[in-house]
């Protein structure tokens, strides 16, 4: 099965630093750290202690409210830091690498012949059940939970995203076993978005959708809203096609390989091209990229919309294959807003001249030029989202905190990276994500 679905709302934003499509480096990570805040939703549990020797699928910690679900090591070496932050919080958990590294052995399995079950409890013990995360709320999947389908987005449209293409396009047949896989675990099947062209479309078992337009195109929460948009009392499943070929690598070679082409970008970035590297990778693996010699580099593990601000000594995100540098824009202009030229800067609302030049790149830095200010109500949002809610009524009643609202304007359908293009573009400059982060906390707190 496929259909088209051709988006004409969106913004794919003109930002400088794009990654060639080379690889020029095989990183050998020194330590790699596992996050637990990567996964909403987590309550950790150390399973470890320093100088522990763990091999690559070695647990780490478990989740309080599933101590069956595991997250496991990327890499073997021997547990060399644990970092806890304000009440003890449980920040990170970092592994110093073996020069070699050696795998646990899960052993290969006939993806024909495996029982959902037993999918499950391979999935939780190698430490990707972390790959799947559910909607509503983008949170861990729950094993028990009935998602009436998973959905897979073949591709990312964020600002300088790295390219499915590129990076997985000799991974088809893992994809394909992933997928295979993924399928047992529900009876609404496996959606599959795909741009056009793309070598992702053959992959079988699934239902194909291709899906045409600017950012957000990518995402898959505006796909499900096309779809299959989530109700009240739904759920679904998502995974990232980069872990759906983890999955596959898992069940065909009977070990966790988490390796990636992770893509260097930004205006800061020298050369910015593709690593081989894993996740959990040092940001000072990278520092050849850029000269920070001024400590005016921002490192973002992600794209520039939703990405985190890591900083020079962090650590990439494991769902993430792509860094972003920009400079930290601390400079104030000469006349500000009300120079009508600034032909170097570029506006959405084509309140400068730039628009003239459409087809120009631009060095895009972290200055927000100005504050936050009122409210203002306007259609600004609903010219980049292209799903069926009204995003500014619920950012309000996000914002009010009134759950009868976020139900009704459509809170079930997003998560904050669906409305990181509202906040890009909002006039009031608002910390749209953050609104609708605590939205969506608050929605867990008093609906669970």
């Amino acid at each position: 099965m496929s259909n088209n679905i051709v988006l004409k709302k969106g913004l794919n934003i003109p930002l400088q630093g794009e990654a060639a499509l080379k690889t020029v480096k095989t990183i050998k990570p020194d330590v790699v750290a596992l996050k637990p805040t990567d996964f909403k939703g987590l309550l950790p549990r150390l399973l470890v202690r320093e100088g522990d020797k763990v091999l690559a699928g070695s647990p780490l910690m478990a989740d309080k409210q599933h101590p069956d679900i595991l997250f496991t090591s990327p890499v073997s070496g021997t547990v060399s830091g644990i970092v806890r932050g304000e009440k003890r919080k449980l920040l990170e958990v970092c592994v110093k690498a073996d020069e070699t590294q050696e795998f646990l052995d899960f052993g290969k399995k006939d993806i024909a012949s495996l029982k959902a079950e037993d999918l499950k409890d391979l999935l939780k013990k190698s430490g990707l059940w972390a790959a799947i995360v559910q909607r509503p709320y983008g949170v861990l999947a729950d094993p028990e939970a009935k998602p009436k389908a998973i959905f897979i987005s073949a591709f990312n449209t964020a600002p300088l995203a790295a390219d499915t293409a590129y990076v997985l396009g000799d991974e088809v047949g893992y994809v394909q076993a992933g997928v295979d896989a993924l399928s047992k675990l529900t009876d609404g099947g496996v959606h599959l978005s795909v741009p056009e062209n793309s070598p992702f479309a053959k992959i079988s078992n699934v239902k194909t959708h291709v899906v045409t337009g600017k950012h957000p195109a990518g995402n898959v929460g505006v796909q499900i809203s096309h779809i299959s948009p989530i109700r009240k009392g739904e759920i679904v499943w998502t995974v990232s096609l980069l872990m759906t070929a983890a999955i596959g690598k898992l069940l065909k070679e009977g070990k966790l390989n988490l390796s990636r082409k992770v893509a260097v970008t930004g205006p800061v970035a020298k050369d910015p091209a593709y690593v081989d590297a894993f996740p959990g990778m040092s940001m000072k693996e990278i520092a050849s990229f850029c000269d920070n010699s001024k400590d005016d580099v921002r490192f973002v593990s992600g794209d520039c919309l939703t990405g985190t601000n890591v900083g020079k000594d962090g650590y990439l995100g494991f769902f993430d294959n792509q860094v972003t540098l920009l400079h930290e824009g601390t400079e104030r202009e000469l006349l500000g807003w009300a120079n009508p030229i600034r032909s170097k800067q570029f506006s959405f609302s084509k309140a400068y001249l730039s628009w003239l030049t459409p087809k120009k790149k631009y060095a895009i830095d972290t200055n927000t030029h100005g504050g936050p200010r009122a409210f203002v109500v306007s259609d600004v949002y609903g010219k980049v989202l292209p799903m069926d809610i009204f995003p500014i009524y619920l950012v309000k009643a996000c914002l009010a905190g009134d759950i009868d609202n976020m139900e009704k304007y459509g809170i079930y359908e997003v998560l904050p990276e669906d409305l990181a293009l509202c906040e890009y573009v909002d006039p009031s400059k608002n910390d749209i994500q953050s609104i609708v982060e605590s939205g969506i906390n608050l929605m867990i707190k008093e609906m669970s």
